[in-house]
């Protein structure tokens, strides 16, 4: 966990009892339950089927900024009113901030960022959300993972996507630094989960087993097994063969962040220079829900969290080297907070909020959106005018070449121009 060595002089609590719940089921990432077909491996879980290991042209990592992030601090609106009616103490300066124009301008805690930015590799796209408000952390991640609104079938869109294409590899898809798959990986497609780089491996496959008697007893056991879970077995043997390239790539975590961020970042630079066909990669950071204490420009969580999400996107993209040329990051969250600050130094759940996108066919350096004005009402949100989906649809058609209407069903998406070619 990230260090916060500011104080909160409310001394309030740090979130609503929702997330809370949800955060501790971190705790709890290594219990896996076996469900349909899927294996356990030490901490990574892979759903049956033959692994088939290619090299990958594009790479998407979807970072989730979960616990509903504070968007209109993160990219401050200075140039309209309210926000400064709204916010007398939590609002970010306009001389401090970073990329300022005539509208908007980065956190200043942002700074690891800017020179993505000068480089046109970064963009953000504020007014964007869901197509209807939802409050709930549980449902919204769902429903943002989901994204397909209506149906009874539980897929996510990164599952979809990469089922668009003929490779049936659980290498696939790789979420990272949990052991769960979140709701945007689960589907039909195999894919994979782990806590970290080096927990992929086989049970028992150790330095303790200097025979490699364990593996080969597994082996005996399951390779001439029909059933799904033998089907299931294989795909675990060869996927984790095939993943020690990643294994053996080098490790720069020290340049990162100390921070659980910094450290699956620093393991999606593995995996995407370990080149074994890994084509979308999911990671978390938390916690955004910052009903009290998100502060000022002298204390405060917002400021710790802004901190860690720049170095560790800002390290990611340093640790890349040439392979940054195929890799596309999209940060988003499951919802923004009111616009109008509580009495706690906080916010409540609200509903429109920012996405950053970086990286390989980014048309960088600027504000994308249509701006909806805020209003400070107590119960004021900031209104979605872009639909997430736009931005993801762009994402998906630029960078895979892929189905829009296969990758988000029955969505009609409206331009945003933040991608090459689109």
């Amino acid at each position: 966990m990230t260090d916060v060595t500011r104080m909160d002089p409310t001394g309030s609590k740090p979130c609503c009892d929702e997330f809370a719940a949800l955060s501790r089921r971190g705790l709890f990432a290594g219990a896996l339950a076996l469900a349909g077909t899927s294996t356990v491996i030490g901490s990574a879980v892979v759903t049956a089927s033959p692994a088939q290991a290619a090299s990958a042209d594009s790479v998407l990592v979807v970072l989730s900024m979960r616990g509903a992030a504070d968007g209109l601090s993160l990219v401050v609106p200075h140039a309209d009113p309210v926000y400064y009616d709204a916010r007398p103490n939590l609002a970010v300066p306009a001389s401090a901030l970073l990329a300022r124009d005539g509208f908007f301008g980065l956190h200043p805690e942002l700074a690891p960022l800017l020179p993505l930015w000068s480089a046109g590799k970064l963009a953000a796209v504020h007014a964007t959300g869901l197509p209807a408000p939802n409050r709930s952390h549980f449902a919204a991640m769902e429903e943002v993972e989901d994204a397909n609104p209506g149906s009874t079938t539980r897929q996510g869109w990164l599952n979809r996507l990469i089922g668009t294409d003929a490779s049936s590899s659980p290498l696939q898809g790789f979420n990272l630094g949990a052991g769960v798959v979140p709701t945007s990986l689960y589907g039909e497609q195999p894919v994979m989960s782990s806590g970290d780089v080096d927990s992929v491996g086989i049970p028992g496959d150790d330095e303790w087993d200097t025979t490699g008697g364990r593996k080969k007893s597994l082996h005996t056991l399951w390779d001439g097994n029909g059933t799904p879970l033998g089907r299931g077995m294989r795909a675990t043997f060869a996927a984790t063969a095939d993943f020690a390239a990643v294994q053996q790539a080098a490790d720069h975590r020290a340049t990162y962040p100390d921070s659980d961020l910094g450290r699956a970042l620093a393991g999606v630079a593995r995996v995407v220079r370990g080149d074994v066909g890994v084509e979308v990669i999911t990671v978390d950071q938390g916690d955004w829900d910052m009903h009290s204490g998100l502060g000022t420009l002298e204390w405060g969580r917002m400021l710790d969290n802004a901190k860690d999400l720049a170095g560790s996107i800002a390290a990611l993209f340093d640790d890349l080297g040439d392979q940054a040329a195929k890799v596309t990051l999209v940060a988003l969250s499951e919802f923004g907070r009111r616009v109008v600050e509580n009495d706690s130094y906080g916010l409540d759940h609200g509903y429109g909020n920012v996405m950053f996108v970086a990286g390989a066919g980014v048309k960088g350096g600027k504000y994308y959106g249509s701006w909806p004005g805020l209003s400070n009402d107590l119960d004021a949100d900031l209104m979605v005018t872009t639909d997430y989906r736009s931005v993801l649809s762009e994402i998906v058609a630029s960078r895979f070449g892929a189905s829009t209407a296969t990758v988000f069903p029955g969505f009609q998406r409206e331009p945003v121009g933040v991608m090459q070619g689109q």
